[in-house]
């Protein structure tokens, strides 16, 4: 890469919680699809433990991930902003066929582009605690008459599959698009190391900007 350097970009705490998001979506996505049959791999109680234990796992990284990043102050990180949204959208579209720089490169300030910021805070605000509420709604059916909920479980546990969905075809999207840096296997090296070679140049305008 030309003007390239290598800026620390991934804490360890982060790094974790990545890897440790990754493993138990992957987990939670085989042992879900399996408990509404669309496959045979686990087994159905095993299946149903391992989905349970993922939960609650994942419950308790998730109060720990947000409370690091208002600590932090990582959450700027996710502010939402449209400025040079359309550029990134294109270069996506187009751009990157062409072996065009991209209009956004990282900085420490700035680790994520328009496009990625307004992903993970639907991600963040949406996704994870739709998953997480239909989901418990759903293993404590058997306490809703005590609540006075007179509701069938059949649409909980739909809106749950379709969250899975959602997840999945994030999740794929999201492993194609670690490939896209200047070299296929950059981006996934970073998440191990912290370290990542970006742009030096380019990048102070979108920081002073973004």
């Amino acid at each position: 890469m030309n003007n390239g350097k290598n800026i620390y970009l991934y804490t360890r705490f982060e790094r974790f919680w990545h890897w440790a998001q990754g493993i138990l979506i992957i987990l939670l996505m085989l042992s879900g699809f399996e408990i509404h049959g669309l496959y045979t791999l686990f087994g159905f109680e095993t299946a149903f433990g391992v989905h349970n234990f993922c939960a609650w796992t994942w419950l308790i990284l998730y109060a720990f991930i947000l409370f690091w990043m208002a600590i932090t102050a990582e959450w700027k990180q996710y502010i939402p902003t449209f400025q040079k949204l359309f550029a990134v959208m294109w270069y996506y579209l187009h751009g990157i066929f062409k072996g065009e720089p991209h209009p956004v490169p990282k900085t420490t300030r700035a680790k994520h582009n328009p496009l990625q910021r307004l992903t993970y805070l639907g991600i963040v605000t949406f996704l994870v605690p739709f998953q997480l509420i239909t989901g418990y709604m759903y293993y404590y059916y058997n306490a809703w008459p005590s609540l006075g909920w007179d509701w069938a479980l059949q649409p909980v546990a739909l809106l749950h599959t379709a969250g899975g969905f959602a997840m999945l075809t994030f999740f794929i999207v999201h492993i194609y698009m670690t490939t896209t840096g200047h070299t296929w296997s950059v981006h996934i090296k970073s998440m191990f190391t912290g370290w990542e070679e970006v742009e030096s140049t380019a990048g102070h305008e979108w920081e002073a900007k973004g």
